[in-house]
């Protein structure tokens, strides 16, 4: 094996560092105790700072580590120079429903102002009612209900799916539809090996409560099919439904499940086994026996890929990982990378119990996805005392070279099993000279397409489309309409998946692009500016062009001609447009963030018979 080739295995990961250097170093004889792949120092490293936990929470003491160049990953000493790994992680996806957060607007705001999100057990829980009067916990809304029919699933089945599983897998697909990893991209998600969709998941969740309710109804004289026992169904089912190859995985390791959930993907990542990973973590309370005063609940879910790989891709990225540990020999704080350069900045067991109760295995992504909103919202958590509206100030090195603010997140169970994870503020590059301002002026008026598996949640979506895009341009400058124009519909035709009921809008600027999706919303009208399409039935693509080579190249020339209007009538009868692979050559600005699909949920409890109609829009 030739150095070129060697190199090139490392970076796809297929060789880890130790085998790369050996290799290298024996390729380079007699220089064969050099090592010519830098490594990473242990486990990291910046300069100390004190961290006022509980004395004798981290009884390590700190000591001094050099602060390396952002991205980097230094060589040893004495070693020569050889390649510059980036070994940072992108969260490009995020989605969360908390207490009184059903969304990660409603989240930050509660970690922003340090709300009190506390309540008394909801009296329409299904299986609390025994629980004690009086007791008060941190509880999610609507954990009985779910959308059967946008996952494909039987509502008689979906009844019998732990509400863990179905909450989990309506947040992961909505953290996946703000990486926008849900339509073409998703299939561009390959391994070195070639493997598509190659997209890990990774679940922290440690309780039962479903099935021992089930298993009481049994015994009290209940008939029908038990719910299924453990936890595979958590990854098991979104990898199973999106038919994702890389490996799934349910951990159960109490409060750091999630957060351990983290760390194994960024793991699995770093190996090559996957291009992307979903990792995540829930908590439901539904057995009256768990209870107790204080206890939380929450559901939460990142979409992580190589730092390298979303430049790449063009993704908008939340915040970076650049560094996770998990185990009884995990690092505490004190150590490197536990001060957030300077400023002393964690997410502990502790801060995220004071904002969602004590809430078990969904603890560390709660955590870590108030450290990603704080990074990216440049603002400390607020302390006793303090301006919630206190400014987060960057330090330096030293040298004057500005450092990113970093958050670590250290979560540790009374059994002595830590997981920590630091994050990182992403600082977009500045434009090349002479790219200022450069952005996709090709379909500013479109086609804006959005699908959805019935006519229903199709008016749902356009008309949460038509509110956000409402709210969006009301609170920002007159001047953001174009590019907000350009980024939302290639987010639309990029990122979300095709499914049978089609609407596709042209439009030259925001008003009248949100006065058409109301429309459809309140008529299901498509008029001279939109067409619908129903593939529910059969038809679609009815010239079989989806099975002939050629058209990738028919498609390609389409686009490249501007031929918008026949691309979106070929889209709505059924033919798989790549979008992806036809704007891959075009210029285009910052992707834009339009909200999630809708979910049409309704209650599905074991026994009970699926209620039609009992639907309600859930606005994550």
């Amino acid at each position: 094996m030739d150095e070129r080739e060697l190199l090139t295995r490392f970076k796809a990961g297929t060789l880890d560092r130790d085998q790369a250097a050996r290799l290298l170093a024996a390729a380079r004889a007699p220089a064969a105790g050099t090592d010519l792949v830098r490594r990473p120092p242990a486990p990291y490293a910046e300069p100390p700072a004190p961290y006022a936990e509980p004395p004798g929470l981290y009884p390590e003491p700190a000591a001094a580590y050099p602060y390396p160049e952002p991205g980097t990953v230094p060589p040893p000493e004495g070693s020569v120079a050889g390649p510059v790994v980036d070994d940072r992680y992108a969260v490009v996806g995020l989605a969360g429903r908390y207490p009184l957060a059903p969304d990660l607007r409603a989240y930050w705001e509660n970690v922003r102002t340090g709300r009190d999100t506390s309540s008394a057990v909801p009296v329409d829980r299904p299986g609390l009612s025994p629980a004690a009067p009086g007791r008060r916990g941190h509880f999610l809304d609507g954990v009985a209900a779910f959308d059967p029919e946008f996952f494909g699933i039987a509502p008689a089945e979906a009844a019998l799916i732990d509400p863990q599983e179905r909450l989990f897998l309506e947040v992961a697909w909505e953290a996946l539809e703000d990486a926008g990893c849900t339509g073409p991209r998703l299939d561009a998600l390959t391994t070195a090996d070639g493997e598509r969709r190659a997209v890990g998941v990774f679940v922290g969740v440690s309780s039962h409560d479903y099935a021992l309710l089930a298993a009481e109804a049994w015994a009290a004289g209940a008939r029908g099919t038990p719910p299924d026992g453990g936890h595979w169904g958590l990854p098991g089912r979104l990898a199973a439904l999106l038919e994702l190859t890389g490996p799934a995985q349910a951990v159960d390791t109490a409060e750091c499940s999630a957060l351990t959930a983290v760390h194994l993907a960024v793991g699995a990542l770093r190996r090559g086994e996957c291009a992307a990973a979903v990792a995540g973590g829930v908590e439901l309370l539904l057995h009256p026996s768990r209870v107790r005063d204080g206890a939380g609940e929450g559901v939460g879910a990142v979409v992580l890929k190589p730092l390298h790989a979303a430049l790449a891709d063009g993704d908008r990225v939340h915040a970076l990982i650049r560094d996770t540990a998990s185990g009884r020999g995990a690092p505490r704080g004190n150590r490197p990378g536990a001060a957030a350069a300077g400023t002393g900045e964690h997410e502990t067991r502790g801060t995220t119990a004071r904002r969602i109760g004590s809430a078990g295995a969904v603890t560390g992504i709660a955590a870590l996805t108030a450290a990603v909103l704080r990074v990216r919202h440049e603002a400390p958590a607020p302390g006793d005392g303090e301006d919630a509206q206190t400014p987060w100030p960057r330090s330096d090195d030293g040298t004057g070279r500005r450092l990113p603010r970093t958050a670590t997140v250290e979560i540790e169970t009374d059994g002595g099993c830590r997981a920590r994870a630091v994050v990182e503020e992403y600082e977009a590059p500045e434009p090349a000279a002479g790219q200022d301002g450069e952005e996709d002026t090709r379909g500013d008026d479109g086609p804006f397409l959005l699908s959805a598996p019935t006519p229903g949640h199709l008016a749902a979506t356009a008309r949460r489309l038509a509110d956000w895009l409402s709210a969006t341009v009301d609170g920002g400058p007159p001047a953001d309409g174009r590019s907000l124009l350009a980024g939302v519909a290639r987010a639309l035709r990029t990122g979300r998946a095709a499914m049978p009921c089609r609407l596709a809008v042209r439009a030259p600027d925001v008003p009248r692009l949100v006065a058409v999706l109301r429309r459809h919303a309140d008529t299901a009208a498509g008029g001279d500016e939109a067409d619908t399409a129903d593939l529910r039935a059969g038809g679609a693509d009815p010239l079989g062009l989806n099975d002939v080579p050629e058209t990738r190249d028919y498609l390609a020339a389409l686009w490249r001609a501007g031929r918008h209007e026949q691309l979106t009538r070929l889209w709505l009868g059924g033919v798989d447009v790549d979008w992806v692979a036809l704007e891959a050559a075009s210029p285009h600005g910052a992707p834009a963030e339009p909200p999630p699909s809708v979910l049409l949920r309704r209650p599905l409890w074991l026994d009970r018979a699926p209620a039609d109609g009992a639907r309600t829009e859930q606005a994550p």
